[in-house]
């Protein structure tokens, strides 16, 4: 069978038109996020830097360092391609729970919370990778066991137990936040994969009053709960961050106070450059600053959705789904903390605030996502149905396959 080549007025045919490798919308969003995050970690520690350390440039130094080392780590994953990285996800699953035990045995105090390995110019902070690494284990492993995801012994009770085995460690670190976001993206691939919506509905019901129970036991968690609601009676205690939080984003109004007027930063707004920079950038730049940040968010989860619609196999789909979820979850979660929407936890926000693992592993993640984007296979879509074209003299009518637009031109 033979099809017909589009051809010219001079009757030569059309060179095919190559399709990029990538998303290069995704890749804007992330490049954007990345440069305002540097230019507002800047702004938020300046005053900070230059009092404490002798360099208000300090942190942004750091920043600017770990930003190369991740778009290093984005642009070799994109090289490398979707199935080689996914190829890799069991060795860094591996490493992440060496390094997530390494941590609490040698690491690094701040906050009240070991989080850290010290290493040179760095702190490695290991939940970071696990984010990353949970989404590629979790894309690899049910991709292949996609034929049996409804079951439970299959589907589900292996990839919670890992799930549950790296938040446990996560809480050790007193970092519930991390331990949330977790559980999101291991519901979000679940549920993409096909697992029993009443497994998942289960596994929640079962989750809720558990996680309940480590906030109500623990002294400064329930705290923060009660603070959350009701900041103002505890504005001289723990509700101190949120509600000088709450303070910097109605001044900065529509239009903001002006990039580096903020005052919340000079000493009244812990944590200004890492956890609560949402709320630096509300004051400074105004809801017009808050709302460029929430499009640029809704793109990367928009064009996310999209590569995961257009991947060719399961693991780039389940992959697509996990990071998108990792990114835009940690995002909301975080805005609604500095908004008071939900009680105060310490994630940061993605590719803006300061710190070097959570940017590195990101864009590393972003990688991964961006050489999937570049697919037109269509894994989720349904094929067409078989289409009537006519039938041979003396014959049965005669079916043309289906095929993709994409194969039309061959």
């Amino acid at each position: 069978m033979t099809f017909l080549r589009r051809t010219g007025r001079d009757g030569a045919a059309d060179a095919p038109r190559e399709e990029p490798r990538f998303d290069p919308v995704l890749l804007g969003a992330v490049v954007a996020l990345v440069a305002i995050g540097c230019v507002m970690v800047y702004s938020a520690s300046a005053v900070e830097a230059g009092r404490r350390l002798g360099d208000e440039f300090h942190y942004l130094k750091r920043q600017l360092f770990a930003a190369g080392i991740g778009f290093a780590a984005l642009f070799a994953a994109l090289r490398l391609g979707h199935r080689k990285a996914l190829a890799l996800a069991y060795p860094v699953l591996l490493v992440t729970f060496v390094l997530l035990v390494v941590v609490l045995l040698f690491g690094k105090t701040a906050g009240g919370a070991q989080r850290w390995i010290p290493l040179g110019p760095l702190n490695l902070q290991p939940s970071e990778l696990a984010k990353v690494a949970l989404v590629l284990y979790l894309a690899r492993s049910l991709a292949k066991k996609r034929d049996h995801v409804r079951t439970f012994s299959i589907g589900l009770l292996p990839h919670l137990i890992v799930t549950c085995a790296m938040v446990g460690l996560c809480l050790w670190q007193r970092d519930l936040g991390t331990g949330f976001i977790l559980f999101l993206v291991l519901f979000a691939m679940l549920f993409t994969a096909g697992a029993r919506v009443s497994y998942l509905v289960a596994a929640g019901m079962v989750a809720a009053p558990i996680a309940w129970h480590i906030v109500k036991s623990t002294p400064y968690r329930y705290a923060r709960w009660l603070a959350f609601l009701d900041p103002e009676q505890y504005k001289t205690g723990v509700g101190f961050q949120l509600w000088e939080s709450l303070l910097g984003t109605a001044n900065g109004g529509w239009l903001g106070q002006g990039l580096g007027q903020g005052k919340g930063k000079l000493f009244f707004l812990p944590a200004a450059h890492t956890d609560f920079i949402a709320a630096v950038i509300a004051e400074e730049t105004g809801l017009v600053g808050i709302l460029l940040l929430v499009v640029l968010y809704a793109v990367v989860v928009w064009r996310g959705i999209r590569a995961a619609l257009r991947a060719s196999d399961a693991l780039g789909c389940y992959a697509a789904v996990g990071l998108t979820t990792l990114v835009g979850a940690q995002a909301a979660v975080n805005l609604m903390v500095v908004f008071g929407l939900l009680p105060t936890k310490g994630l940061t926000l993605p590719f803006i605030s300061y710190g070097g693992s959570s940017l590195i592993t990101l864009l590393g993640g972003c990688g991964v996502l961006l050489s999937i984007s570049g697919e037109r296979g269509g894994f989720l879509r349904r094929a067409p149905a078989a289409t009537r074209i006519g039938a041979p003299v003396g014959g049965a009518p005669r079916l043309a396959a289906p095929r993709a637009a994409e194969e039309i031109s061959s």
